[in-house]
């Protein structure tokens, strides 16, 4: 199993949707290494979910992999703000997942507290400059992050 982290602006796509839905589309990514790691996503992986362009940004639960990448529906829809008219219909450029919901953290987990924790240090999403919405996360680090976030979670070694 592979973990990750990824980024959702709440008014978005929230936390508290996925929660209300079961499971959803993730879609709208649209930066090459970002879903390039999705195409990598398996059956399970489990996910962070952060709440980016918040007040404050940071992580707020857990979701997973339900369904593994596939051509992200909305790149060929003029009438989708994720439309992209260069991508082939016979191949295309962008892929989506779908993820399920798994815990809402009893308390987010700042971006930074985040920083300032040593426990921390050397996180993908932490480094400077990083701006990716579809990030790998080392074991170490997503455990860390559940204990901050009170999770009740346990992952195997």
């Amino acid at each position: 199993m592979r973990l990750w982290l990824m980024k959702s602006e709440p008014d978005v796509f929230s936390i508290t949707d996925l929660e209300r839905l079961g499971q959803s589309i993730w879609e709208g990514v649209r930066n090459y290494q970002a879903r390039n790691w999705m195409r990598e996503m398996r059956l399970g992986d489990l996910v962070l979910f952060y709440h980016s362009n918040a007040t404050p940004p940071g992580v707020v639960g857990v979701g997973k992999i339900v369904r593994e990448a596939y051509p992200d529906p909305f790149q060929h829809d003029p009438k989708s703000d994720y439309y992209d008219p260069k991508s082939p219909v016979n191949e295309p450029r962008w892929s989506a997942v779908d993820l399920g919901f798994v815990e809402r953290f009893p308390r987010e987990v700042p971006l930074e507290a985040m920083k300032a924790d040593p426990g921390l240090l050397g996180m993908k999403v932490l480094e400077k400059g990083s701006r990716l919405s579809v990030t790998p996360v080392d074991h170490a680090h997503f455990v860390w992050v559940l204990g901050l976030g009170g999770s009740a979670l346990t992952l195997p070694t």
